[in-house]
């Protein structure tokens, strides 16, 4: 005996929040799961994109696209979707879970349905339709797969996954783009799609509705196309007689080839549809068998011959008897027949009151009495008293909790359950989440952990996409230097969940370029991110002419980005020597030697300074030494 494989999402937890437990369905583009959402504590439809399109960013455009579109409706007649995120590799979207089934389930079960029940389906489905043509939305993949009818008695629609918004004209670079069985012809031949487009969905989903079968079929789907874009649909009479003229002409206008003779929008075929309603039900009401008269032939009385039984309203009665037989007179009995009927009459009428009645009330209490559904009021964010008014005006009993929300503020309603816009019975309990504020957690260590590693130890966090790079001596490249909260401070050892974090990554030390050549550094600080300056040359004795003194940071600590300041040599500062040995005073000797900055000795006493003498100097004339070295010149008389 073969064990069917496990399906290994079953108990794994997704993006920290959402906890697998069963496998509800898998479609093309993606698997559905029921899942318990941990943090709010309620059941929801956890729809995971499959692995081999996760890299395809058509279809992850697409998926992500189906959020956006379903999450800009909200109508109880459209699937909610409260959250979409991506976990590792996996893209995952969160739904309302709705237990029931498919349109496509019941039309497996019963084959088809019958006028009043097609009627009820459709109203819902376009309802929804219309809220999203509204909001301009083209469903584009209308189908029976995609209505969803609860154990509750709701339908609803879902899967949006290729809505896209509506222009003049939408186009889609795959014409085929949907389930082939309900693409519009404009579909088919020009790869166009707007609202009307959807129309033509529902119109062959009405069909089927009511046939039991597609209007079209074919061994290729390419045959199924070529009949959409030529072929016109027949009358769903034509293989059911039951279905009313009037469905026939809403199908018909429906399903028209030319999308400018069909409705324009879900709407406007709404309205036609809820005008020809009330006939549809009245001409399914039961049958009633009209009340019966008998009245004797008078010729065959006056004969002697057996009476004849004449019918009025109805099928005849057994009713024959002779005349000379019987010793009634006939006007007594014609009499007594109707006093009858009248006894009968009160009756019926008493009991056509009482069912009426009951109808009335029955229709009450589900319509608008406490039996009946009401869209729960969305009072995320309103302060308590105010929610709590608001979902007990709309025939709500309110019980009050709260719960942490890393979001709402704290003394704010988070949410409730059922959620906002969803329906519930009126006279249903609804618990009222008031916020706590944000759960407040302990801070990992992540300092000198690699950057990857920081952020899944800070997953309850929102740690910002972007790290803010720096340089450290101290810390390896690629690793965490420290983690700032919100206001830009070093974070503590605890924090609020989901609270905005940022990492500071070392990028390595600053490059030492202290002794190389000017060019060299300059090259060496550009390709590590930092911007270049220079200060004036200075004169050094042991560093080489363009080559770097000191290299100054403009910031403590630097970032990529800043500034780093460089200071060249031009080399030891040489000075020639002056010849001052010839036709010169000693004093004038002395105060040109002084002026190019060297340190005189001499043998001449001070008294003598004046006195102009030839003698001899050391280093000698036109010798090039280091300002601030000492000139000997000495005397002779």
């Amino acid at each position: 005996m073969t064990t069917a494989p496990v399906d290994p999402m079953i108990g794994r937890l997704i993006d920290g929040r959402y906890q697998v437990r069963s496998r509800i369905a898998r479609g093309g583009m993606a698997t559905v799961y029921l899942a318990t959402d941990l943090r709010l504590e309620r059941r929801v439809a956890l729809k995971i994109m499959h692995g081999h399109l996760a890299d395809d960013n058509t279809f992850k455009t697409r998926f992500v696209q189906e959020a956006r579109s379903a999450a800009r409706l909200a109508h109880p007649n459209v699937v909610n979707v409260f959250d979409q995120g991506q976990d590792a590799d996996m893209a995952y979207l969160v739904m309302e879970y709705l237990p029931g089934i498919t349109l496509r389930d019941l039309l497996k079960d019963y084959k088809r349905l019958t006028a009043e029940q097609t009627v009820d389906i459709m109203d819902a489905v376009l309802s929804g339709l219309a809220a999203a043509h509204k909001a301009g939305i083209v469903h584009r993949d209308v189908k029976p797969e995609n209505v969803l009818l609860a154990d509750d008695g709701r339908i609803k629609l879902s899967d949006f996954g290729l809505a896209r918004a509506a222009s003049a004209n939408t186009a889609t670079g795959q014409a085929l783009l949907g389930t082939i069985a309900y693409l519009s012809p404009e579909l088919v031949t020009r790869g166009i799609a707007d609202a009307r487009s959807d129309i033509y969905a529902v119109g062959i989903m009405m069909y089927e509705m009511l046939t039991g079968e597609q209007p079209y079929v074919g061994e290729a789907p390419m045959q199924i196309a070529y009949q959409h874009a030529n072929d016109s649909v027949p009358a769903p009479s034509s293989k059911n007689p039951a279905v009313p003229a009037e469905i026939d002409e809403l199908v018909a206008w429906a399903t028209s080839r030319d999308p400018d003779e069909r409705p324009r929008d879900a709407r406007e075929m709404l309205d036609r549809l809820r005008e020809i309603e009330p006939g549809i039900r009245a001409s399914h009401l039961p049958i009633t068998t009209q009340a019966t008269a008998v009245l004797p032939d008078v010729a065959a009385m006056t004969a002697g011959a057996t009476a004849e039984t004449h019918v009025l309203g109805g099928a005849p009665l057994v009713a024959t008897a002779t005349h000379e037989a019987s010793g009634v007179d006939d006007t007594e009995a014609l009499s007594t027949s109707a006093a009858r009927r009248r006894r009968r009459g009160y009756w019926l009428f008493a009991l056509v009151l009482l069912l009426t009645g009951l109808a009335a009330g029955t229709g009450w209490y589900f319509g608008a009495g406490p039996g009946s559904f009401a869209t729960v009021p969305n009072t995320s964010t309103l302060a308590p008293d105010v929610a709590t008014k608001a979902l007990e005006d709309a025939g709500f009993v309110v019980e009050p909790s709260s719960r942490t929300d890393p979001v709402i503020p704290e003394g704010q309603v988070a949410d409730t359950d059922p959620p906002g816009g969803s329906q519930a019975q009126r006279g249903s309990t609804v618990t009222l989440y008031v916020s706590e504020g944000p759960q407040i957690l302990d801070v990992p260590v992540v300092v000198g952990t690699p950057e990857a590693e920081a952020r899944e130890a800070l997953a309850a966090f929102t740690v910002a996409d972007a790290a803010t790079q720096q340089f450290s001596a101290d810390v390896a490249s690629g690793s965490v230097i420290a983690a700032l909260d919100a206001d830009g401070a070093a974070l503590g050892a605890t924090y609020p969940e989901r609270g905005a974090i940022t990492l500071v990554v070392s990028v390595g030390p600053v490059p030492p370029v202290e002794g190389l050549p000017g060019g060299d550094a300059e090259a060496r600080l550009t390709d590590a991110g930092l911007e270049v300056d220079y200060n004036d040359p200075v004169f050094h004795d042991e560093v080489p002419v363009d080559v770097v003194v000191t290299a100054d940071w403009t910031s403590d600590p630097m970032r990529p980005g800043d500034t780093v300041v460089l200071t060249l040599s031009k080399g030891p500062d040489l000075v020639e020597v002056p010849n001052v040995v010839t036709g010169q005073t000693v004093a004038q000797a002395r105060t040109q030697l002084e002026e190019l900055g060297f340190t005189v000795v001499s043998n001449v006493p001070p008294f003598l300074e004046g006195a102009v003498v030839a003698g001899t100097q050391s280093p000698v004339a036109g010798e090039k030494v280091k300002r601030g070295s000492e000139v000997t010149v000495n005397f002779q008389p």
